[in-house]
């Protein structure tokens, strides 16, 4: 197959642990032909949907903490997205206008014969932190509005919440606060902009001190391992990015539970990739649009996570 990944610019990715450069690699090793593109790349041309493509070759050996990992291979081509046996939309958020496009086009695509994963309306419909109201019976109680009074008043009942912004990413803009209500109304006016930003909060978990996990779900089936994010001392932010440290261990029956409700109807939607965070027993969010994990993963267990991915691209590409 030839596989075009729509990814940010590939001097800006950490290939050592990035799970998009895991995944080209695993799909390199199974014979199939990798190019990229931006979001930008994407453009309508008379009603014809088309992508300026770059064909790229992986270097085998290489040291993945090096630029050197990857070779361009001939120019760049512009040919209808439906040219490529799949396409796999990698771009990171921010989840801004931009990136609402781009779904649009891939789901114009979509209707002219591309194959697409994770497909645009899919990602677009699973709003990453509001997804998991639609599985209220495996959350911790939350609330998502933007009015001051209301917030306050979940703080009142809960005591112990946590506050977080909607478009958030890496856990940037996740405050904790506790029974005192110390600096509430300074969070409030912040994450709000005011009352005219909705926010969500959520009763505090202190099962976070033995890690924020990530379970991954490839064509609605969990990977076996699950990986915990431990927050550094004095945080209350397992994510990788905010400095967390990623332990790999077997899913719980728990997890499995959550897993097997949610997998099915994800997979049923075109989500061929979810990555659900779970803290002790609460789902918190249901990752779609870049899940990752995948190195860290394979790195500490015998399960390759990258070549799973790569089997059941296959497989559903084929369909």
């Amino acid at each position: 197959m030839h596989i075009l990944f729509i990814i940010d610019p590939l001097p800006s990715l950490k290939a050592y642990k990035d799970s998009s450069v895991a995944m080209m690699r695993a799909l390199c090793k199974r014979g199939h032909t990798i190019s990229v593109a931006l979001q930008g790349d994407l453009f309508i041309d008379e009603g014809v949907v088309k992508v300026a493509g770059q064909a790229i070759d992986l270097v085998p050996d290489a040291d993945l903490h090096a630029q050197n990992w990857w070779s361009v291979s001939g120019d760049p081509i512009e040919v209808e997205v439906s040219y490529y046996d799949a396409v796999v939309m990698r771009k990171d958020p921010p989840f801004d206008m931009e990136y609402v496009y781009a779904t649009h086009l891939l789901d114009f695509a979509q209707a002219q014969g591309a194959r697409v994963f994770n497909a645009g309306q899919a990602i677009r419909n699973h709003p990453e932190k509001l997804a998991i109201t639609e599985f209220a019976e495996f959350t911790s109680p939350t609330l998502v509005s933007r009015d001051m009074a209301r917030l306050r008043a979940f703080h009142g009942k809960h005591q112990d919440i946590i506050l977080k912004p909607l478009d958030g990413m890496g856990g940037t803009g996740i405050f904790h606060v506790r029974p005192d209500g110390a600096n509430l109304g300074a969070i409030l006016e912040t994450l709000t902009d005011n009352g005219s930003r909705t926010i969500m909060a959520q009763r505090y978990i202190p099962e976070i001190k033995q890690g924020d996990k990530r379970i991954l779900l490839i064509d609605g089936e969990p990977i076996p391992y699950a990986l915990a994010r431990i927050p550094l001392a004095g945080e209350t932010r397992g994510n990788l990015a905010a400095g967390g440290r990623g332990v790999a261990q077997p899913l719980t029956q728990r997890d499995r539970e959550i897993a097997a409700s949610i997998g099915p109807k994800v997979r049923a939607r075109g989500l061929l990739l979810v990555g659900l965070d779970v803290i002790g027993d609460y789902l918190t969010e249901v990752n779609v649009t870049s899940p990752t994990c995948f190195v860290e993963i394979t790195e500490q267990t015998d399960f390759d996570v990258a070549d799973c991915f790569a089997r059941a691209l296959e497989q559903a590409a084929g369909e």
